[in-house]
């Protein structure tokens, strides 16, 4: 395969708040081709929100880019909202988003919970569809959440080591809820810190090879977290909160602590089902990091086997991060080929 590069960083040429409740407004930005085939980016966590680097997996001289914030992820207000944040609600907001657009049929692309969420709203709405390309696959299924919520410690046992520190031992087992009781606290010196190092724990697992300065953090909240007068809040500031955005963390772990307290509120088995026999049409990419240790390898295969007229490329040097070099070609090779399709 040819060497391929992200797009050049481009602008976008129009941004909104879309009211589609009583509660919620979500932010939708274009940039590209104004008159190109359109195509939506869908992001993960869930809680992530959208950033300009995922506009550059596509050419901006032929695709309309659509990125959104999902309910009180990023720019979407209220920031943190989990009331009426269903995977169902997502998946009507992203009708609505075509809707609103006037647009007929897109691409969808998505990756980790966006895969989820992109084949949620693809078996609802197939007709809709030019083409699915996604990454990192996730169903979230009582066995996909054991592992990331325990199991993965195998593989990780600092970033683990990490995330439990002054947790008592007697709570370790549902971690899950433990962080929820702080995250949700309305102590924002209780909730943020426990934010910040809920999300720590998987940006610490999401690349084959970790960033230096995530080992760093690492080290230093080990420090923090086994010092004499730790408890559970002074260790969960162990990383250095000046250098992030208090409140947009807490947004995200409030959203990604709600949708896994709920299985992502879908049954991820019958959304393979469904896959199986309503997405067959749609010509389909699936990118895999083979050591991805946030959404193991063994989902995306079974998602192959469910539709095997989709194209799965295992990258065999990669884990869950769209960014590491083998991964990002899949996606870009995906988005070129995908130019050849039509609207029909």
């Amino acid at each position: 395969m040819n060497h391929l590069s992200l797009y050049p960083e481009c602008t976008p040429y129009q941004h909104e708040l879309l009211k589609v409740s009583a509660t919620h407004a979500v932010y939708v930005e274009q940039c590209g081709n104004a008159q190109g085939v359109p195509v939506i980016f869908l992001h993960g966590g869930p809680g992530s929100g959208c950033n300009p680097a995922q506009r550059r997996f596509f050419d901006p001289a032929y695709y309309r880019i659509i990125l959104f914030d999902q309910r009180g992820c990023g720019r979407s207000q209220p920031a943190g909202e989990t009331q009426d944040n269903t995977t169902q609600t997502l998946v009507e907001d992203i009708e609505a988003i075509r809707q609103h657009l006037n647009i007929r049929q897109w691409h969808v692309f998505g990756g980790s919970w966006g895969s989820t969420l992109a084949l949620a709203y693809a078996t609802r709405h197939p007709a809709d569809i030019i083409s699915l390309t996604l990454r990192g696959i996730f169903l979230s299924r009582p066995q996909e959440i054991r592992w990331f919520l325990g199991e993965v410690a195998l593989f990780f046992p600092e970033a683990w080591h990490t995330l439990v520190a002054g947790v008592p031992l007697s709570q370790r087992e549902n971690i899950l809820d433990y962080y929820a009781r702080l995250v949700f606290n309305t102590d924002p010196a209780i909730s943020i810190p426990a934010a910040i190092r809920w999300n720590a724990f998987e940006s610490s697992i999401m690349s084959l090879l970790p960033k230096p300065e995530a080992t760093e953090s690492s080290s230093q909240a080990k420090t923090n977290a086994t010092s004499a007068d730790a408890t559970p809040a002074k260790a969960a500031a162990a990383k250095d909160s000046a250098a992030v955005d208090g409140p947009t963390e807490l947004a995200r772990a409030r959203v990604q602590i709600h949708y896994i307290q709920h299985l992502c509120f879908i049954d991820g088995e019958q959304l393979l089902q469904l896959a199986a026999t309503t997405l067959s049409q749609i010509p389909t990419t699936i990118v895999q990091g083979r050591y991805d240790m946030v959404c193991p390898p063994q989902t995306a295969w079974q998602l192959a086997q469910a539709m095997p007229h989709a194209s799965l490329v295992m990258v065999a040097d990669a884990g869950h991060s769209a960014m590491e070099q083998g991964t990002c070609q899949a996606l870009l090779a995906a988005t070129e080929r995908y130019k050849a399709l039509v609207a029909v």
